[in-house]
């Protein structure tokens, strides 16, 4: 067994082992954008994709991929990593979220019910090179950024200012105690601190707006109370839809193994709610086709508690980093939630439902997003910045700041240069890939 604690260094020296490592791989060489010969035709990755999802909601994932070139990027990831397998990388792996476009940030609660903006997607999550997320980031503001009729040099600069902002993130962990920096939150009072003043009023607009956005609002929203006891979601076909009576039961009996998953002072809360339905529901884009089930939960008196089971498959970055296979998905999406978060729902677990994995959460606790395809100039520039503060103290977790921090800023501006002609090149290539998709449906 290895030992716990380690020989103490020298910040520095931390710093000079990001700055040698740079040395050996330019953030030059890691950004450059060359498609590949050969490089396979996007409608095909994305259809390679479809295995084991629910056929007949197969044609709602194209046709929301279909709206617009951000659309199609958010539900593409296995496109951008198929472009970057082989490429150059930093040497510099941890935890990532592996699908870090800028739709896939946003609001949630703590455990003591305090708002969080953190990374909330978790799918493609793997232990991985740091600048796919980062890639990934910058290029989706682009196309957002173009999506929204903005300038290309709006566009540009929200890319460069995301760029800086992980950078902010990790020079300000770099200085910071340890235990404090592992322990700093993204919350409202944190926000406060990032230059954001073009983004206040719609961040605070979502921000009380996902307040009421619980299980109680779901309730009053989704389902229908039949009896004291006897609650049903309310069909809305293809989005919400009644299982079958066996699945239904499957569904149950896996949650079983699910309280196998939590601690066994959460598993003793749960044990004290009753299931009262069960029901599928799609959700997200890139998710689309995925089994998805939402259980309503009888609590104490008339309250509820909504969970969301969700299937889980191999991240889409895996093979295209030569991964091994993992003994259950749903445990690695979870556990690289838990990595990357600060603070996470309690209610994190997996299980297994008729041979297939899934992970379990709860449904709508308090989240909100900004759509970042809405915002004008101003506001997306300071939304890159706010998402690329939040991705770099997400890396931080599982990467030593001090050395992600050298290599960083050992030339500033060229950092934030270099990601942002990716991120250009990438949304060129995004929209040509979008043209081919809708050409060959």
């Amino acid at each position: 067994m290895s030992r716990l604690f380690a020989a103490w260094r020298d910040p520095r020296e931390l710093r000079a082992e990001g700055a040698a490592a740079r040395e050996r791989a330019p953030v030059e060489e890691i950004t450059r954008h060359v498609p590949q010969a050969g490089r396979a035709h996007p409608l095909d990755l994305v259809a390679a994709s479809n295995v084991d999802r629910v056929p007949d909601l197969i044609p709602l994932r194209y046709e929301r991929m279909s709206t617009s070139p951000f659309a199609f990027l958010r539900g593409a990831a296995v496109v951008l990593a198929a472009d970057l397998a082989g490429t150059p990388t930093s040497g510099l792996n941890g935890h990532i979220c592996g699908d870090a476009h800028a739709s896939n940030f946003g609001l949630y609660a703590s455990p003591e019910r305090r708002q969080i903006m953190d990374v909330n997607d978790f799918d493609e999550t793997v232990h991985g090179p740091w600048e796919w997320d980062l890639k990934r980031l910058v290029a989706s503001i682009v196309v957002a950024a173009r999506d929204s009729g903005l300038s290309e040099e709006a566009g540009r600069k929200a890319a460069r200012d995301c760029a800086t902002g992980y950078r902010a993130a990790l020079a300000e962990l770099a200085d910071m105690p340890l235990f404090e920096g592992y322990c700093m939150t993204t919350s409202h009072e944190t926000l406060e601190k990032i230059d954001m003043t073009d983004l206040v009023d719609t961040f605070d607009r979502v921000r009380k707006k996902a307040k009421k956005n619980t299980s109680k609002k779901v309730v009053a929203k989704f389902t229908q109370r039949l009896s004291h006891d006897s609650w049903r979601f309310v069909p809305d076909p293809p989005i919400l839809t009644p299982v079958p009576e066996r699945e239904r039961d499957a569904v149950i009996a896996g949650l079983d193994g699910y309280g196998d998953t939590v601690g066994e002072e959460i598993r003793f809360l749960l044990s004290r709610y009753t299931v009262v339905d069960v029901a599928h529901r799609v959700v997200g884009l890139g998710s689309v086709g995925l089994r998805s089930y939402v259980v309503l939960l009888h609590g104490n008196g008339d309250e509820a508690l909504v969970l969301q089971v969700k299937q889980a498959r191999e991240s889409a970055l895996a093979t295209h980093l030569g991964l091994p296979t993992v003994d259950h998905e749903g445990k690695r999406i979870i556990r690289g939630q838990r990595w990357m978060q600060t603070v996470s729902d309690l209610l994190l677990g997996w299980t297994t439902i008729d041979g297939r994995p899934y992970q379990v959460r709860q449904f709508r606790d308090m989240k909100g997003s900004i759509d970042p395809s809405t915002l004008k100039a101003d506001q997306l520039d300071d939304y890159a910045r706010v998402v690329g503060v939040v991705l770099g103290r997400a890396h931080a977790q599982s990467i030593e700041a001090r050395v992600l921090h050298g290599y960083c800023d050992v030339d500033g501006p060229g950092f934030d240069a270099a990601f942002e002609r990716f991120a250009v090149a990438y949304a060129d290539q995004t929209e040509a890939d979008h043209a081919a998709f809708l050409a060959k449906l």
